[in-house]
């Protein structure tokens, strides 16, 4: 658990230099995946339209959380919401999507507990989630 720990505190810390606020950005993530456009689960569809349903899989699952690069980050939000966000959090897209590349992992896994995707709208693990990004000790 200390390698989820010590990402969870390298992602915080790079939201806190990155956004200028702690969580910022940790914030805006839970939105997208809590509420509006399918919540997760659409998410994760989203995810396999895109040809990767493997990754998803992973961050649902019971087993490691498998990385996802920048690039695919991109194809799945599309760029319309990634310069939404760049714009609300201070940031260019590249260096969105390079942190949206540590974040999305460790948000998906925390909001699927037990390896099951909520339903649509569903909050999952809400409180779990963001005292886990936010340095809470919530095993994922």
């Amino acid at each position: 658990m200390g390698m989820l720990e010590g990402l969870l505190g390298q992602v915080t810390s790079s939201l806190t230099g990155a956004a200028g606020q702690q969580g910022g950005l940790a914030g805006s993530v839970l939105g997208m995946l809590t509420s509006g456009q399918g919540g997760v689960q659409g998410f994760v569809q989203a995810m396999e339209q895109q040809g990767l349903g493997h990754l998803a899989a992973s961050w649902v699952g019971n087993g490691a959380n498998l990385p996802i690069s920048p690039e695919q980050v991109q194809s799945v939000l599309g760029d319309a919401k990634l310069q939404e966000l760049a714009a609300q959090h201070g940031l260019n897209v590249q260096e969105l999507t390079s942190h949206l590349a540590q974040i999305l992992p460790v948000a998906v896994d925390k909001l699927t507990p037990g390896g099951a995707v909520p339903a649509a709208g569903g909050a999952g693990g809400l409180g779990g989630l963001l005292g886990g990004l936010l340095g809470g000790n919530n095993p994922g």
